[in-house]
């Protein structure tokens, strides 16, 4: 009968109906008709129950015959009942056991991916990795300090900037005694005679304490 069920797909269907869940749907529906056999036996023992009591007096035969039917009633509550309990462990056992499998297989299968993680990933290829990545940055630190180095364009001397700095300053100096206007005479150094030609003898030299005290006092007039 296997063969044939095999021939047919029948094994596989078989195992399919035999999956916890469906196992569990079937438990419960036969849960859901003792239950209501239980019911019934409930409502047929209390029936019987008020008939012997009817009878007890007037029609003793009615009334054995009453609690004769009670007490089957009552025995088959009872089988049904431990039905009941039967089917009840049987589930919780199931569910119980369906939750362990299925946390099995979770595990399982985090432990493939841990593998397949790890298979690729170990401290001696961390450690060349890591010692790549730093040679490539001691490459780039190398690389971007000679490219700092090479100078661009046409280069500037510094003495030439520094006279043109000189210059400027000169410049500006003689601009700002210009809008002053003329110094009073009284202030005005006298210059040797000038004659027809040439200059005779040397004009008196001009010391950097004069500069600065003129300076001084062209600083003062405009401050005015």
């Amino acid at each position: 009968m296997s063969g044939i069920w095999g021939w047919f797909g029948g094994g596989a269907a078989q195992k399919r109906k035999e999956t916890p869940k469906n196992v569990i749907l079937d438990l419960r529906t036969n849960m859901e008709m003792l239950q209501k056999r239980e019911a019934h036996l409930s409502r047929q023992i209390e029936e019987q129950d008020q008939i012997a009591r009817k009878n007890v007096n007037t029609n003793k035969t009615a009334a054995k015959a009453a609690l004769r039917r009670k007490k089957i009633h009552e025995h088959n509550l009872e089988q049904t009942l431990n039905h009941i309990a039967t089917i009840e462990q049987q589930m919780n056992a199931i569910e119980s056991a369906n939750i362990h499998q299925e946390t099995f297989m979770a595990m399982e299968r985090a432990g493939k991916a841990m593998a397949t993680i790890h298979g690729k990933l170990t401290p001696a290829k961390v450690d060349e990795t890591m010692d790549k990545l730093q040679e490539y940055n001691r490459l780039n630190e190398e690389i971007a300090e000679a490219i700092g180095s090479v100078a661009l364009g046409q280069q500037v001397d510094d003495t030439e900037l520094e006279d043109e700095l000189e210059q400027l300053q000169q410049q500006e100096l003689e601009d700002k005694m210009l809008e002053t206007g003329p110094l009073p005479v009284d202030n005005i150094q006298r210059l040797p005679a000038v004659a027809n030609g040439e200059i005779k003898g040397k004009a008196p030299a001009v010391t950097e304490d004069d500069e600065e005290a003129e300076l001084r006092k062209l600083q003062a007039e405009m401050a005015m």
